[in-house]
């Protein structure tokens, strides 16, 4: 028995002192783990990141898509391959697209810090240069080169899949900007826009009639708020990128430029003062009202080739704009009307927004003897000169708008429009119509008058059948109303394969079909 109890008690000593060991080899305490907490007081779906008092929300959108009917997506068409309507262009455009933001926030003593960054990674179906025909190769353009409103930049270099490059794909930065104390730093949408920028109720980019930079401008911002949904805003942004239709200097023009939509030879000169934006808000239950001023610089080159030939002095320009937001009319819950207004003049890109075609060239048929086509054609600047004279402000005026209507949770359709008019005044009516180009084209006395009106009507219906998973079809119909008369003898166009013959000066219309489907998460 004495044994018995000594190897019970012997084997509980061992096991004291095995456990006593193992113990000194653990850590005294164990470290806490950083859980990902919820983060409410902006909104769903702000997270902290660990070991932060920063905030941060991700989201973003997948979308693909396809326009019929026209060469450029969102765009109907208007010049290039798809206004020429041969065979050179495509029948549809279709497109693939990827978004992704990073929104941060952090409580200061200074009020909220945010940041927001917003990307896209795309890919674009192709077209194709060149004629085709035994002189000339047709030759894959892959759109790797893209503008605002991701289409091919002209003249710009393109890589061919063949050649191991991404072909269609491209890489754009929307929104990238700090807030801090009122300030906004960086590239987002203009204080000058309404509240839908290019979209009172459509998926369609082509609209005038109002700004737009949705794409994002680089600004220096700082807004007031008053309370009660009163906000003032004064901005600084660039003019570079958006703020710019055209400078024509009429002494350059030709014949083929003038058929294009161009009156003279661009003649921009360096940015040397950003547009200055003033903004007013007020934004209730009931809907919102906006009243927005934007001066802009005209800043031209010089008169010849070198610095010695001299230069126009520099012109300001200005628009002004008014918007007004409706919500909740009697017509159904969640009805609403946007409408807006503008006044420009040396100051056309706030009229015709970063999206819009500022060139038309549109073909068409023709019932004319002699005449082997119809051809419509305008242009969108802010200035006309002529070497040795003074620059001569361009004025246009619109308005755009829309109705949208909710048939029940799942299905909504909008009714838009737009229209525009472009106004020349006598003096540079004079210049361009006395230009080489208008001459050789025969286009002179009554006949020349480079006034022009552009209209966009359309309808968009909306299932979203599940949240955040919306289908669509958007119709646009535009109409170029250019005052152009008789007939132009134009000279050949090779880049869209129209000869060199009698052509009747018409109006033109273009029609398009946008379908998409979007999930947005």
């Amino acid at each position: 028995m004495k044994t018995v109890k000594s190897l019970v008690l012997g084997s509980a000593a061992a096991l004291l002192a095995m456990s006593g060991a193992q113990a000194a080899d653990l850590p005294i305490k164990a470290k806490a783990i950083e859980y990902v907490r919820v983060c409410s007081m902006y909104g769903a779906g702000f997270f902290y990141i660990p070991g932060t008092d920063t905030c941060i929300k991700l989201g973003g959108y997948l979308r693909a898509e396809v326009g019929i009917g026209t060469n450029a997506l969102f765009q109907n068409a208007t010049n290039g391959v798809a206004g020429a309507r041969n065979r050179l262009s495509n029948y549809y455009t279709t497109r693939s697209r990827a978004d992704f933001n990073i929104d941060t926030r952090t409580a200061t003593e200074y009020g909220v810090v945010r940041t927001f960054f917003d990307a896209v990674f795309q890919w674009t179906s192709g077209s194709y240069t060149g004629t085709g025909s035994a002189t000339g190769a047709t030759v894959y353009s892959s759109n790797i080169a893209l503008n605002a409103a991701g289409n091919a930049i002209a003249g710009a270099t393109t890589v061919n899949p063949s050649d191991g490059g991404i072909a269609g794909g491209g890489l754009g930065v929307f929104y990238a900007f700090i807030q801090f104390a009122g300030f906004t730093m960086g590239k987002a949408v203009s204080q000058f826009d309404a509240p839908w920028s290019n979209y009172p109720g459509n998926n369609f980019d082509g609209l005038t009639g109002g700004g737009g930079s949705i794409t994002g401008v680089n600004q220096f911002t700082y807004t007031a708020d008053f309370g009660s949904g009163i906000t003032a805003a004064i901005s600084a942004q660039d003019a570079t990128q958006y703020g710019q239709s055209q400078i024509w200097n009429t002494t350059g023009q030709t014949a083929a430029g003038v058929i294009g939509g161009n009156y003279g030879t661009s003649n921009f000169g360096g940015n040397v003062a950003p547009d200055i934006i003033g903004m007013v808000r007020v934004d209730q239950a009931w809907g919102l009202f906006q009243a927005s001023f934007a001066a802009h610089d005209n800043h031209a080159s010089f008169f010849g080739a070198n610095e010695t030939t001299g230069h126009p002095a520099d012109k300001w320009g200005f628009a002004g704009q008014l918007a007004l937001s409706v919500k909740n009319i009697p017509t159904g819950a969640g009805d609403t009307i946007n409408l807006q207004g503008v006044y420009t003049n040396g100051a056309s890109r706030y009229n015709f927004q970063s999206l819009a075609p500022i060139n038309y060239a549109m073909y068409g048929g023709s019932n004319m003897a002699g005449a082997f086509q119809s051809l419509g054609f305008a242009g969108v600047s802010d200035s006309v000169f002529a070497t040795g004279t003074q620059q001569q402000l361009t004025t246009t005026y619109g308005a755009r708008g829309a109705f949208t209507h909710n048939w029940d949770p799942f299905w909504n359709t909008a009714v838009y429009g737009s229209w525009s008019a472009v106004r020349y005044n006598a003096t540079a009516k004079g210049l361009i119509c006395n230009g080489a180009g208008m001459i050789a084209l025969g286009i002179t006395g009554a006949n020349c008058n480079p006034d022009f009106n552009i209209s966009t009507l359309g309808v968009i219906t909306r299932w979203t059948p599940v949240k955040n998973l919306t289908f669509s079809a958007d119709v646009a119909w535009t109409r170029l109303d250019q005052k152009f008369a008789g007939v132009a003898n134009a000279p050949a166009a090779g880049a869209v394969a129209k000869p060199a013959t009698t052509y009747q000066l018409k109006d033109q219309d273009s029609v398009s079909l946008l379908l998409r489907a979007q999930r947005n998460w």
